[in-house]
């Protein structure tokens, strides 16, 4: 084996590859699942955007919280959501994460710190906010990363967020998930300024754009903003300029993508087989360890479908649990 020229250990690279494989697997088996119809409401795939989930989460530990948006397996996947648990809850199962009453766009699992996936664009910019606060208040060095695309990222609320983290100098990190469609409307029609980094720059933010396909970059970038806001620096902005592989939603036509997009940017911009190339030619990892990986993930995907067909369905006596708090 040649000498590690990256920022980490075999295992780790391992770890890297294994979490966004991971990813991958899950999202392909959905998009061939959700189109037997078994699957009830809408599906939203973050295949094509896994380095950039698995970069930033690789430096949060249990206790750090995250707010994911409607496209969101890929973060609870990164975070350590179990994958059994989300495949059973997409498929509205009891076993689920949510006890199958939330499905793909609400999974949540706090004891993992994530916070909730979210139908409401931009919805989770005030969430992180909050957990940031309560983490400076209570002195843990806890940080609090918000996901949102680049769409929400022309929500109020998202920038009022921006505002009052700068403000309570609160150890937030807002990620703007860059994939250049918000739903069907290309970013440069919708969005006035030529970087996120301007925007952030309006409210006294630090901010960095990154290729959000090359996983290092991500990692990188993700690990000094993330230090500072641990260390009292405050919030920053984080940019990953990447593609989505699929749709807004699954039965999207896409019509208002450019011919033959989706197979340039999986010749192109595939961050999962760049992250590959890079490890096995640098000679820290070989392709007989990536390929047992991608055995076992698909082992395991296989499992969490299979699992999750079999289980039962909430009852209707559960229609009102978990819905109320009691202090």
């Amino acid at each position: 084996m040649s000498k590690n020229p990256f920022p980490l250990s075999k295992d780790e690279l391992l770890k890297a590859y294994r979490t966004m494989r991971t990813i991958r697997e899950f999202e392909e088996r959905l998009h061939v699942e959700f189109a037997k119809g078994d699957i009830p409401g809408f599906v939203h795939l973050y295949a094509g955007e896994e380095a950039c989930a698995t970069g930033i989460m690789m430096h949060l530990t249990d206790t750090d919280r995250i707010a994911s948006t409607h496209r969101g397996h890929g973060h609870c996947i990164a975070k350590g959501v179990d994958v059994h648990e989300m495949m059973a809850e997409i498929y509205g199962k009891a076993t689920g994460a949510c006890r199958g009453k939330g499905g793909s766009m609400h999974i949540a699992d706090l004891s993992k710190g994530m916070m909730g996936a979210n139908g409401i664009l931009g919805a989770g910019a005030p969430l992180a906010c909050g957990a940031a606060l309560a983490s400076k208040f209570r002195g843990d060095k806890g940080v609090s990363v918000t996901f949102f695309g680049d769409g929400a990222s022309n929500q109020g609320m998202v920038l009022e967020s921006m505002n009052l983290a700068a403000v309570w100098n609160l150890p937030v990190i807002f990620v703007v998930e860059n994939n250049g469609y918000a739903e069907s409307t290309s970013v440069d029609y919708a969005t006035a300024v030529d970087s996120y980094v301007d925007r952030a720059s309006g409210f006294g933010l630090p901010g960095v754009t990154v290729d959000g396909a090359d996983f290092f970059a991500v990692y990188e970038a993700a690990g000094e903003v993330i230090r500072r806001a641990r260390e009292g620096g405050g919030p920053s902005l984080l940019e990953c300029k990447m593609a989505r592989f699929f749709g807004h939603f699954e039965g999207d036509a896409q019509t208002y993508k450019a011919k033959d997009e989706n197979e340039l940017n999986r010749a192109n911009r595939d961050c999962i087989k760049m992250f590959a190339d890079r490890v096995r030619e640098a000679g820290v990892v070989t392709a007989a360890e990536l390929g047992a990986i991608e055995k076992e993930v698909e082992a395991l995907i296989d499992d969490a479908v299979a699992a999750a067909k079999n289980a039962l369905p909430p009852t209707p006596r559960e229609l009102t649990t978990d819905v109320y708090v009691s202090y």
